[in-house]
């Protein structure tokens, strides 16, 4: 009898502690605007208009970019310690390019090394600087990298 009300004192806990983790509505994706168009990380319905590889290899990197420790130094930064507000989202359209995060390399996609600026490992093609909740580091380097047309080379930008 014990167990039993041990057991039913405990599941109101566990129920609260799963609706704390539960999202009533999916959060947006992150996304930047490159002129009149939208680039955004795609979501599992949506097939990816680019695919981006992450590496530990510089040598086998076609991109490079720096995480900068200083938003003056950054060439893309990232901040979001103000609260969020729906309306500021990206818009989603036919324009839209949607950028994936492969597991696993795919032939011809960009390879991204994300370094710490200032290291030994040396040259960048970006330096980026995120301090936020929602967005990681590695989305805002494949963001930034499909926002400036890389396809396999790091020497093509579009912007």
């Amino acid at each position: 009898m014990l167990r039993f009300k041990v057991l039913v004192s405990a599941v109101p806990l566990i129920a609260a502690a799963v609706f704390a983790k539960l999202e009533l509505a999916p959060s947006p994706q992150p996304c930047i605007a490159v002129g009149a168009d939208t680039v955004s990380l795609g979501s599992a319905p949506y097939p990816a208009d680019l695919h981006v590889d992450f590496t530990d290899d510089p040598a086998q990197a076609t991109v490079r970019v720096a995480l900068a420790e200083r938003p003056e130094t950054a060439d893309f930064v990232v901040v979001d310690d103000a609260p969020a507000q729906e309306d500021r989202g990206c818009r989603i359209s036919a324009a839209t390019q949607l950028v994936a995060i492969a597991a696993d390399p795919l032939p011809g996609a960009p390879r991204i090394y994300l370094g710490v600026d200032g290291a030994a490992d040396g040259d960048f093609d970006y330096r980026i600087y995120v301090r936020s909740s929602r967005t990681t580091a590695r989305e805002v380097a494949a963001l930034i990298v499909a926002a400036r047309g890389h396809a396999s080379s790091p020497a093509n930008p579009v912007l």
